[in-house]
């Protein structure tokens, strides 16, 4: 419920701080004392739309802050914890509205969106006025106004719970048969791609292998001069290096037959003939496998351009291109298995969709009892509030038991809307097309009365129901409000005494000006002021004995109810 309302700078209200309470709340005053700035500022608690024109003259922002108190269990507090919003059985909103344009939302001391902030006023309050949007107004919530009614909601989520199983299978279903209509293409692909890499007989490292070889025989004639001419130096010439050292090594052996102390070692002269013998013999071995082949340079080009279109097409590495054909030939496997899995989830689908139809249809069924309780205790909540000639009818718009398929939604296969008659021989017309205040007024407060113990919201804002009624209709809508109030907050804004009588808590806004401003406040009253103002609501400008005594008469009737 709204514990407590803070409002600074809002139109002509430069401070004001009010504590609601249980029960049925009276708000009146004279016309223009700001009433309708209450209504307003909870509005935009709510998520209304805000502009600079809200924000008092010369001031640079405007504040609205409320407190409410949440009882433990209600929807609320799961839409909060979803959100991240702490909460230990208090909840503060506050709006800031600045003239730079930079307004800003908390919810609970944390920045939120305006998405958020109407999204949680739906489980706050409902204002009920000519130009309010109303949950109970809105056509796509009066299936669950019905299914609330008729304590459906249980049944209702259980077969939600099947319906999004549903929605599962038909996804899959989609996704199934979308594969199923590309397979053919597919497959040709696939196996056309796979065979052109099997075929290819790739080995890991062979482009490498195959380049190294390729440079080898491009440069044949280049490695075969400078072997040549190496080998000839060496050893193939008269007179080569090494003939020349065979001549050195036999003279450092007679030095040293004659001088012992000769420094140059014989081994250490053979060990340089013999590695240069050897490396000569591998020169002349080397000459042998050169080979200046035109046609194994073709055969290894044409191999080369084979692997890089591989590669090209299915990976940077040969590596890759073996790792590609390996998913296709799973893909392929899958294939084969796509036809069973489509004749599967058809099986699923179809018991579903039966399991779907049996519970939608029981559902209606039910919303159709339930339905006619609605209209004759809504109908007889009308005709008390002096609307005797109005019909309230709960319309089907979809025949469940139609021959044509059934269109699953999340609430059932039912379009639900109520429609309304104010006179004897009108046609009804949906409910959100009346036009006028005080019949809106009434016909939402007798479905306030009627969903009492249904409804979710803790506060129920009542402006203008009053309009265009009094004496004994006025007397009636007050009993109806005391009613709704034994179970919800209400908080009616009045100008007639016979609605006014029958609070529990009652608040006189008052209007004066000082210092040059116009400032507008609110106070709850004594029974003494309570007293004065009824008679004022009664007698007008002048407050006489009479019209205290018939005020008196009024509060103490009203107790009695």
């Amino acid at each position: 419920m709204l514990a407590e309302l803070s409002i600074k700078n809002f139109a002509i209200i430069d401070s004001l701080n009010v504590t609601f309470a249980d029960g049925l709340n009276v708000i009146s005053g004279e016309t223009g004392a700001g009433k309708s700035i209450i209504v307003g500022a909870v509005n935009l608690l709510l998520g209304d739309r805000a502009s600079n024109e809200m924000i008092r003259s010369s001031e640079d922002s405007a504040v609205v802050e409320a407190r409410f108190v949440l009882e433990e269990g209600e929807k609320i507090t799961a839409w909060l914890q979803d959100m991240g919003f702490h909460e230990d059985g208090d909840l503060v909103v506050r709006r800031i509205i600045a003239r730079s344009g930079k307004n800003r939302v908390f919810i609970n001391g944390n920045l939120a969106t305006l998405n958020m902030l109407s999204s949680l006023g739906e489980f706050l309050v409902n204002i009920c006025s000519q130009h309010a949007h109303q949950v109970i107004l809105q056509t796509d919530r009066h299936i669950d106004i019905l299914d609330e009614f008729g304590n459906l909601l249980g049944m209702r989520n259980e077969y939600a719970g099947h319906f999004h199983q549903y929605q599962a299978l038909k996804e899959k279903r989609n996704v199934l048969l979308r594969a199923n209509d590309e397979k053919s293409q597919r497959e040709e692909l696939l196996r056309f791609q796979v065979d052109e890499i099997e075929k290819s007989d790739i080995q890991i490292g062979e482009d490498v292998a195959l380049k190294d070889e390729k440079k080898i025989l491009s440069s044949a004639q280049k490695l075969r001069e400078h072997g040549e001419s190496a080998y000839h130096v060496l050893y193939g010439r008269e007179g080569s290096l090494l003939e020349e050292l065979d001549g050195i090594r036999e003279k450092i052996r007679e030095i040293r037959g004659v001088d012992q102390g000769f420094m140059v070692k014989e081994q250490d002269v053979d060990s340089l003939y013999f590695g240069l013998e050897d490396i000569a013999f591998g020169l002349r071995e080397y000459l042998k496998h050169i080979r200046d082949d035109q046609g194994r340079l073709e055969e290894i080009d044409d191999r080369l351009e084979l692997l890089g279109t591989l590669k090209r097409k299915y990976g940077t590495t040969l590596e890759d291109v073996l790792l590609r054909r390996d998913a296709m030939m799973a893909e392929l496997e899958e294939m084969t298995r796509l036809e069973e899995e489509i004749a599967l989830c058809a099986r699923e689908l179809s018991a579903k969709e039966a399991l779907l139809t049996e519970m939608a249809e029981g559902l209606s069924d039910l919303r159709k009892k339930w339905a006619h309780t609605l209209e004759e205790h809504v109908e007889k909540e009308i005709h008390e509030l002096c609307m005797e000639t109005t019909a309230f009818k709960v319309v089907f718009t979809c025949d469940s038991h139609a021959e044509a398929p059934p269109v699953f939604t999340e609430k059932g296969i039912d379009g639900i809307e109520f429609y309304l008659s104010t006179n004897i021989g009108e046609t009804l017309k949906p409910l959100h097309r009346i036009a006028s205040g005080g019949e809106l007024s009434r016909i939402v407060l007798a479905l306030k009365k009627v969903l009492a113990t249904a409804g979710s919201v803790g506060t129920v804002i009542f402006d203008e129901v009053d309009s265009g009624i009094g004496g004994a209709a006025a007397e009636m809508v007050g009993y109806k409000l005391k009613d709704v109030a034994k179970h919800h907050q209400v908080i009616c804004i009045t100008h007639l005494p016979q609605i006014a009588c029958f609070g529990d808590t009652h608040y006189l806004v008052t209007k004066a000006v000082a210092g040059g401003r116009t400032h507008t406040e609110v106070a709850p009253l004594n029974a003494s002021e309570r007293l004065d103002e009824v008679a004022r609501m009664l007698g007008g400008v002048e407050t006489t004995e009479t019209t205290r005594r018939h005020a008196a008469e009024m509060l103490q009737g009203s107790r009695r109810s």
